[in-house]
């Protein structure tokens, strides 16, 4: 396993005492009193229908870095490290959707600006890395996006993610010593993946290390996207080509 995972299996299973571990690789922080309201929090987590919606508005919030007004928590969300997550203004998060900010940064390393929607089922984690989200982006059901190993992921404002997309920055493995376990090698820091403003993603679409989409662009549905696309493009295939120029 590589570094980051060793580091958080022994967090997990050796690491100091069971509650220790648990401040650590869950909630975040070690003060008793933000664990207790964490706790309590979590209890508002499955709650149905208006009564839970209107709970979790009320106290959820104070568990963020930064957290906007009118921000709408659906049912069953997963939070890790709450307080390195910071949310714009009338975020939507549906059903089920995983906000996984475990760092060791004292900066917010999962940034959500003002009116994005999280469909059910997404999955954020900027597990040692970092994800910006530019306001008004919708982002569909079941799509994962991460960022660990130091490297980032940049969507700019105004972009439509279609479903079941992944959008992965230190995704990729140092495999080149073939006497060693793939498992083992590090992340290669490929500097991450950026979306441009403007973009829209078809469903099931992968966005990986080096790529760089330029504003405005169209990526076909299924496509895999490693490298540089200019603005205002039409791109699609494995890997991702350029169809045609919107421009003109």
């Amino acid at each position: 396993m590589t570094a980051s995972e060793r580091k958080t299996h022994y967090a997990v299973t050796q690491g100091g005492s069971p509650l220790g571990r648990y401040q650590d690789v869950i909630v975040g922080q070690r003060s008793i009193l933000f664990l207790l309201y964490f706790e309590f929090c979590l209890w508002l987590t499955p709650l149905p229908g208006l009564l839970g919606l209107v709970l979790r508005k009320i106290f959820w919030p104070r568990l963020f870095a930064q957290c906007g007004k009118g921000t709408v928590f659906g049912q069953r969300i997963t939070l890790r490290h709450p307080n390195r997550i910071s949310l714009g203004s009338h975020v939507i998060i549906g059903d089920d959707v995983t906000l996984d900010a475990r760092s060791n940064s004292k900066r917010p390393s999962l940034q959500i600006e003002d009116r994005v929607t999280l469909a059910d089922h997404c999955i954020l984690t900027s597990k040692d890395g970092s994800i910006t989200i530019g306001s008004d982006v919708g982002i569909g059901t079941s799509t994962l996006i991460q960022a660990t190993s130091g490297c980032s992921v940049a969507i700019g404002k105004d972009s439509v993610i279609g479903p079941q997309c992944y959008v992965a920055g230190g995704a990729n493995y140092d495999a080149s010593d073939p006497s060693q376990l793939i498992r083992t090698q590090p992340i290669r820091q490929d500097g991450g993946c950026e979306l441009g403003q403007n973009v829209w993603l078809g469903a099931k679409v992968c966005v990986l290390d080096e790529a760089r989409i330029g504003a405005g662009s169209i990526v076909a549905a299924g496509s895999v996207v490693i490298s540089a696309i200019p603005p205002l493009s039409v791109c699609g295939g494995i890997p991702a080509k350029v169809i045609k120029s919107r421009e003109g």
